[in-house]
């Protein structure tokens, strides 16, 4: 697989990274052998570069990594991310503080079993302790050794300046894609202005863009679109019908419609990594096949017409989430 830069610090990647939460919640339940067997499979297809945090699980999310990459550790690049406030297993806020970083930084090293951190983000920020001290406090981890680079998750421009005016932030982790396109009017120009990479999550609108959906009262208790609002009632038909371009081209060229979300967002830019999240080889398969899938002109251009900013139907999280995110 080609490789991609993340920011001007040296991190470099392949161009397709892997999400891991779903190895461990939110999308049905956790199956450990299968898991690890698509983090192995993930590196035998030049895949290297695999997302965590302390909260995903919480904590186990890490502990999989842990013990799947422990004999493999120089063939990866591992980001996590620190952030929350914990009553025991349960978030209960933000815990920023740079004491907290420094000893979630040391549990997360535990967890994973390794003497550092490739790419460490805030998860989200923390409103009561200012950007600055947070720079500072991943600064420090870096010049220890334990964090090589420093990134951030769902900040605007005002706070990602004044981050990376005290430590060079290499990576911003946000949601983009066909079915989400905030970050265009702002967002991206400010980062490529100061040289970060852009590391999008959720790049198939958490599955919808793969086909093969279902609405939300489908899914099970413990399944997360059973609460996302685009899977819901009259969204849920609406978006069917937007995301329709995406199937159409898929079959026309005999692809996914995984592959043509996925070949979308590459050829945005070269400095965009997307994260697909899959816990099975199969589809980890498919998804990193999108590495080679070229789209012409026209029809990024039928992507782009049907899928214009403001036409996918309700938020992407609900209103209690999307308070925590810096808009």
């Amino acid at each position: 697989m080609k490789k991609r830069k993340l920011g001007s610090q040296g991190l470099e990647v392949g161009a397709i990274g892997l999400g891991c939460m779903g190895m461990s919640q939110s999308y049905g339940p956790a199956d450990e052998a299968e898991s690890i067997a698509t983090l192995h499979r993930a590196i035998e297809l030049g895949c290297d570069f695999f997302d965590t945090a302390e909260n995903y699980g919480p904590f186990t999310n890490e502990s999989l990594l842990g013990k799947a990459f422990k004999d493999r550790r120089d063939q990866v690049v591992i980001a996590t991310k620190f952030g929350s406030r914990f009553d025991g297993d349960t978030i209960v806020g933000m815990d920023s503080r740079p004491e907290n970083i420094v000893r979630v930084v040391d549990g997360c090293l535990q967890r994973l079993q390794t003497d550092h951190i490739d790419l460490l983000y805030q998860h989200r920020l923390d409103r009561s302790v200012p950007i600055e001290d947070v720079a500072g406090a991943v600064g420090r981890l870096v010049e220890r050794g334990k964090v090589r680079f420093f990134g951030l998750s769902e900040v605007g421009v005002a706070n990602l300046r004044r981050a990376h005016a005290v430590h060079p932030v290499s990576a911003l982790q946000s949601e983009y894609s066909l079915w989400e396109r905030n970050l265009e009017p702002e967002i991206i120009p400010a980062l490529r202005e100061l040289g970060i990479g852009l590391v999008p999550f959720c790049p198939l609108g958490r599955g919808f863009l793969a086909g093969g959906v279902k609405r939300a009262e489908a899914y099970p208790e413990d399944d997360t679109r059973r609460i996302d609002p685009r899977y819901q009632g009259t969204n849920y038909d609406a978006n069917l019908q937007a995301a329709r371009v995406v199937f159409d081209i898929a079959a026309e060229q005999g692809i996914t419609p995984a592959q043509v979300a996925l070949a979308w967002l590459l050829c945005k830019g070269d400095d965009i990594v997307p994260i697909p999240g899959t816990k099975r080889r199969s589809y980890l398969e498919e998804n990193l096949v999108a590495a080679d899938v070229r789209l012409d002109e026209a029809d990024t251009q039928r992507i782009d017409d049907a899928l214009v900013p403001g036409s996918v139907s309700g938020n992407r999280y609900a209103d209690w989430i999307l308070a925590t995110i810096d808009r």
